[in-house]
């Protein structure tokens, strides 16, 4: 059974939706099925599924909103998509949007509310359905076409958006020449006025000359990358985002290392991919604890929303017993292990570090030159 197939029939899907409980799907399934016919009904709650884990993207307009398995995992959540959209509005306000591969249309929502004026182009009938089905229910104007993105005929658009695929068999997609369409024909969009939604890590000597990276956090949170090119390319190469406040950052001053001051700052996830960490240390008054470690450090307490800040409590020796002693003279029952540069677990130092007091205390284990270094720290 298809969306197609629960549009024709929402009474079906309305009954789905208002009794689905996670975990009660088979239970669900077998009363419905006394009242409609079962192959609609196993469709409608995966519907219902599928709209309640959704809603983590959309917010309530997942209660409206039609979805495929695939459909989801690759669709833009809401926050991120209306921060690409408006981006867009302000440097051609009304203009015409293609996104090539529209998926269930996360993206198309956002344009249209952005006052852009939306076409969609999905290969997958069902899909197109769903991107369709989710602009009418949401009362927004556009419309969605069959066919291949590399057959669309792009030339009467302002923009270009493009979302290439990024799974295979079920599978996420890393490798950028892996992309379907593929990465020559991305490369060619970027030739014009286009963004394109990438995976966060994309290498940046993949990032065409004249063309902007940019890094998404949502809630510190890396979601992924977007190239901007022709009128919307800022003249920046790399930028990092972060959501839901919106900070963003683009230079990276020279900044020189030295040791441990009295804070440590975690850069965000994005700042870090955009290669902009000495932008934090810049916003600080610090330096870097290692000029090949993303952590910064400095001797005052200045807010950024670029990091994370911990004050150092003290540093010690990177043994397991001398830690292990450690989380027993502190009482520690809550443990946070905090890495980089270092192989190791930090479910496995966790558990053989047994925790089992009553306070809480973050350790980061890191790299200065060869040698490991740990620090007990307070999240502030």
């Amino acid at each position: 059974m298809t969306v197609t197939s629960l549009l024709d029939n929402p009474e079906v899907l309305a009954a789905a939706c208002a009794e689905y409980q996670p975990g009660s799907e088979l239970q669900l399934v077998e009363k419905l099925r006394r009242r409609y016919d079962g192959v609609l009904v196993s469709a409608a709650v995966t519907q219902a599924a599928l709209r309640h884990r959704a809603v983590a993207k959309f917010g309530a307009d997942a209660a409206l909103m039609y979805f495929t398995p695939d459909g989801y995992e690759q669709a833009t959540r809401t926050v991120v998509g209306t921060h690409r959209a408006a981006r867009i509005a302000a440097a051609l306000p009304g203009s015409s949007v293609i996104d090539l591969g529209c998926g269930i249309g996360g993206d198309l929502i956002s344009a249209a509310r952005a006052g852009l004026r939306v076409t969609g182009v999905e290969r997958d009938p069902e899909t197109a359905a769903a991107a369709r089905a989710n602009l009418a229910a949401l009362e927004l104007p556009g419309e969605v076409l069959v066919g291949d993105a590399e057959s669309a005929d792009i030339t009467p658009y302002d923009v270009v958006f493009a979302d290439p695929a990024r799974r295979a068999d079920g599978r996420r997609v890393f490798d950028h020449n892996a992309y379907s369409p593929p990465w020559t024909f991305i490369t060619g969009l970027l030739e014009r006025t286009a963004c394109v939604k990438v995976a966060p890590g994309i290498p940046h000597d993949a990032v065409p000359e004249g063309v902007e990276a940019e890094w998404i956090s949502d809630a510190g949170e890396v979601k992924e990358a977007a190239l901007w090119s022709g009128a919307l390319y800022s003249g920046a190469a790399r930028r990092a985002t972060l959501l839901p406040g919106g900070a963003t950052v683009t230079d990276a001053p020279e900044t020189d290392s030295g040791p441990v001051g009295n804070y440590l700052y975690e850069p965000d996830g994005a700042v870090v991919r955009a290669g902009l960490v000495t932008a934090v240390a810049a916003a600080v008054d610090g330096w870097l604890l290692d000029p090949r470690i993303a952590y910064v450090t400095a001797d005052k307490l200045v807010p950024t929303p670029l990091a994370s800040a911990y004050e150092i409590v003290e540093e010690l020796p990177y043994k397991e017993k001398a830690l292990r002693a450690w989380v027993r003279n502190q009482d520690i029952g809550t443990l946070e292990i905090k890495k980089r540069g270092v192989d190791l677990d930090p479910a496995v130092l966790r558990k053989k570090l047994a925790p089992k007091g009553t306070t809480s205390a973050t350790l980061v284990i890191t790299r200065i030159g060869r040698d490991a270094v740990a620090y007990s720290c307070r999240r502030v």
